[in-house]
């Protein structure tokens, strides 16, 4: 068997640095108490492994070779200094004697990552400084990525986190998960924050694929951990929600990259075994009937899952569970969405209004999928002009490779 190559090495670091920062990020933070200081020693672990995987050899577990590498640099940097307080100089005495990740399977490690989500939704913190911090620290998501997500500036969302990781290492807020009566009250940011993780996975808002399975994926295990740690209707609704969702990921883009629409997928390429466990977690926390915004989303899901074929989908019953969910959880993106509902179910000049509505008010002014939603109505009516006007305009919005080659096809097809 070859060698590996220099270029085998760089790949493999690079594979390991996407799949396993964040987790390595999380049991730095635990070990040291700050964020910075952590992110510093990651990276230089990552330095170390450029330089001396090439010559040793990837080690068998990854992972614990770069806890352990990082944990020893943060103790080089913490005693390089001059001069530093006594509590410095415990936590590098103290990392001596910690071993931060055992060589056994992920199942018998604590679960750092879901600490730092819980630490990072502190209710000391700023309700929209939660989110953005945990997808920045947690998630490796980029600003640029965090600011899309929430419609907002760059710069904005840069303080928001500077703000939250001060106020963490100054108040000393607990790297835990809260016990008690503080889990629920904590839960529903939680949830959140996991929510906006999937949807960056399974809709990239830039990049050249339209989804990042690892967000997804690691936004599901974090989803049953809480399941397992609080088997509220909610949690249960919002694994539901993410696994029919995640069904349909191997039929979304085409073998040559592009975007395929719900009604033109592949139905058998869905992935069966999610979506009966979906719909099994769908009844069961509607049976409970304290369920919120996320059960009705996944139950919306599970109609769709449910048909065979795009014509045998309920329309009539997912127009329903718009409007419940629309009277719960008042949003213009879920008015965008029951609107497409509506259009399926009533036809696309009654969909055309609802979200003509939304325009008019000035809402999701800078979200593309408002304005391609209406191109898409328009184009169905036959009013072409209108439609590429409104497909021009989505496309200066779109920042996903594949969103943007689907809406310059449509455009072409209006000639």
């Amino acid at each position: 068997m070859a060698e590996p190559t220099l270029v085998d090495i760089h790949t493999g670091v690079d594979a390991v640095f996407r799949a396993e920062a964040g987790r390595i990020l999380a049991t730095l933070i635990r070990l040291l108490g700050d964020f910075d200081p952590a992110e510093d020693a990651m990276h230089d672990a990552f330095s170390a492994a450029l330089q001396r995987w090439p010559a040793e050899g990837v080690p068998a577990n990854p992972r614990a070779w770069l806890v352990s590498t990082a944990r020893f640099k943060a103790i080089d940097a913490i005693r390089r200094r001059a001069r530093f307080e006594a509590a410095q100089a415990d936590i590098a005495d103290t990392l001596h004697g910690v071993e931060p990740v055992a060589a056994a399977g992920d199942d018998e490690l604590p679960d750092d990552r879901l600490k730092l989500i819980f630490t990072c939704c502190h209710p000391a913190l700023a309700p929209e400084a939660r989110a953005a911090l945990t997808l920045r620290e947690v998630c490796g998501l980029t600003t640029e990525e965090i600011a899309r997500a929430f419609l907002t500036t760059v710069p904005t969302i840069a303080q928001r986190i500077v703000r939250a990781k001060a106020k963490i290492r100054d108040e000393r807020l607990p790297y835990q998960v809260p016990a008690g009566p503080e889990l629920p009250e904590r839960l529903g940011a939680v949830l959140a924050v996991v929510y906006l993780l999937f949807n960056e996975g399974y809709s990239a808002s830039s990049g050249p694929s339209l989804t990042r399975a690892d967000l997804s994926a690691e936004a599901i295990r974090l989803g049953r951990v809480l399941l397992e740690l609080l088997p509220e209707p909610e949690v249960v609704g919002l694994v539901a929600l993410m696994l029919l969702h995640e069904s349909r990921r191997a039929a979304r883009i085409s073998a040559g990259g592009e975007l395929v629409l719900l009604e033109q997928q592949d139905r058998s390429a869905w992935n069966h075994t999610f979506i009966r466990e979906g719909i099994a977690l769908v009844e069961r926390a509607l049976a409970t009937r304290r369920f919120g915004p996320y059960t009705l989303q996944a139950a919306i899901a599970a109609v769709h899952a449910g048909a065979g074929t795009p014509e045998a989908t309920d329309w009539r019953q997912i127009c329903a569970l718009y409007a419940a969910l629309l009277a719960m959880s008042p949003s213009p993106v879920i008015e965008l969405n029951r609107a497409a509902a509506v259009a399926m179910h009533e036809g696309p000049a009654a969909g055309l209004a609802l979200i003509d509505a939304i325009v008019a008010r000035g809402e999701l002014r800078d979200y593309h999928l408002v304005h391609s939603a209406r191109a898409d109505l328009l184009r169905r009516l036959g009013r072409r002009e209108e439609a590429r006007a409104a497909y021009t305009q989505a496309n200066a919005l779109v920042k996903s490779a594949p969103e943007n080659a689907f809406i310059e096809k449509r455009l072409r097809e209006l000639g």
